[in-house]
């Protein structure tokens, strides 16, 4: 009986966070019309009405796996949206984001092991973005 219940505690575990995939998506695509899309674009491949003002060249989005041999880096692409490893990126151009990091943390594990709280939003914003590679 243990063991039943042992995998059913599994699989719903699996379901619950199958459910959440299709939300973190829709938050991640929302926070990227919000935040991003000024420059990246609409579809994310660069040249947004923002970027075109200020005469910023921005990366195509779309890209980022193909550009890293086929791998999307998860980790870095957080990296750089919450600013810790682009301090002079983009020029300094790439803002801040308060208000994404400040929302509802989640445990997140990384490549080397280490599960650390993260913020969701971050979390499905990255998600969102890997979603889109081409």
């Amino acid at each position: 009986m243990r063991p039943f219940m042992i995998a059913a505690g599994t699989a719903l575990t699996l379901v619950t966070l199958a459910a959440c995939e299709p939300q973190d998506e829709l938050s991640g695509r929302a926070d990227f019309r919000d935040y991003c899309a000024g420059c990246h674009g609409a579809d994310a491949t660069g040249g947004g009405p923002v970027a075109r003002a200020l005469g910023l060249q921005t990366p195509d989005l779309t890209l980022i796996a193909r550009r890293e041999g086929g791998a999307f880096p998860f980790t870095r692409v957080m990296s750089v949206i919450d600013g810790y490893t682009r301090k002079d990126q983009h020029g300094s151009k790439m803002p801040a984001f308060g208000p994404l990091l400040d929302g509802p943390k989640v445990m997140l594990e990384y490549e080397n092991g280490a599960v650390t709280p993260t913020p969701a939003a971050l979390v499905a914003l990255a998600r969102y973005l890997e979603s889109i590679q081409r």
